[in-house]
């Protein structure tokens, strides 16, 4: 069982910014994914970024790319997620999880591990 600590959530108002870590009991493995996801009210669970801790590969949803950053400590086993002019319509319970892939991708199948879940309140 891979161990997933969140933490970095809250309540904002729009345009403000936020960084999500994630804190992982085993990080180093070969072909392995580290995914942030999204889900908002009423809506489906979203991939939003991703991140090879093998090769440094990342990628990001078209909502959000020029806006979030996704990336990684080796040394501390954690994965960020820095989200900057935040919109209302980023609001939503924000997960990661971590998948044994190659290729790394966006879709939820596939990452076997989850975290709790830190929640994003963004206010217009």
């Amino acid at each position: 069982q891979v161990q997933l600590v969140e933490s970095g959530g809250g309540s904002v108002q729009a345009g403000g910014a936020l960084r999500l870590s994630c804190a992982a009991s085993v990080y180093n493995y070969p072909n392995n994914c580290m995914g942030w996801f999204r889900q908002a009210p009423g809506k489906e669970r979203e991939g939003v970024a991703f991140i090879s801790t093998r090769s440094g590969g990342t990628d990001y949803a078209d909502s959000v790319k020029g806006r979030f950053t996704i990336s990684q400590d080796s040394e501390k086993n954690t994965v960020y997620l820095q989200m900057n002019s935040l919109k209302p319509e980023d609001t939503a319970m924000y997960y990661c999880a971590v998948g044994f892939l190659s290729p790394c991708r966006l879709a939820e199948y596939g990452y076997t591990y989850w975290g709790q879940g830190t929640q994003v309140t963004v206010s217009s």
